[in-house]
């Protein structure tokens, strides 16, 4: 991609996965990781950095909103923010002492457990 063209593509991405993430939210750092990777060329692992900088960004901002409007039910939250914290923290540490493949690989079982998971409560339903 020519770098001059990277700022537009970056906020046509930025409009595009905000507004996914407003409205629907799941799945938002998996598109951020893609287009890191599949648009601006990011490797494995500094593109699932990047997604996460910026999905903290976003969650902040939510949290903000969130608090200032009443809408959080505190005791519930902290014990999920604490745990959300502590399981960042390890796989985070995981992911540098493991390198680039084993999250790659890590990032695929788990987006084809996914799949599997919706494609069985599809058809169960059904």
């Amino acid at each position: 991609m020519p770098e001059q063209k990277e700022p537009l593509y970056g906020v046509a991405i930025g409009l595009i996965i905000g507004f996914y993430d407003g409205f629907f939210g799941p799945g938002t750092g998996s598109f951020l990781l893609f287009a890191f990777v599949g648009l601006f060329g990011y490797d494995f692992l500094s593109a699932s950095a990047s997604s996460k900088l910026v999905n903290v960004a976003t969650n902040l901002t939510s949290l903000a909103y969130f608090a200032y409007t009443g809408q959080i039910i505190w005791h519930i939250a902290l014990p999920m923010a604490a745990c959300n914290m502590l399981g960042s923290t390890l796989g985070a540490r995981m992911a540098l002492k493991q390198g680039v493949g084993f999250v790659r690989v890590l990032f695929l079982v788990v987006v084809c457990g996914m799949i599997l998971k919706l494609g069985w409560e599809t058809f169960k339903a059904a």
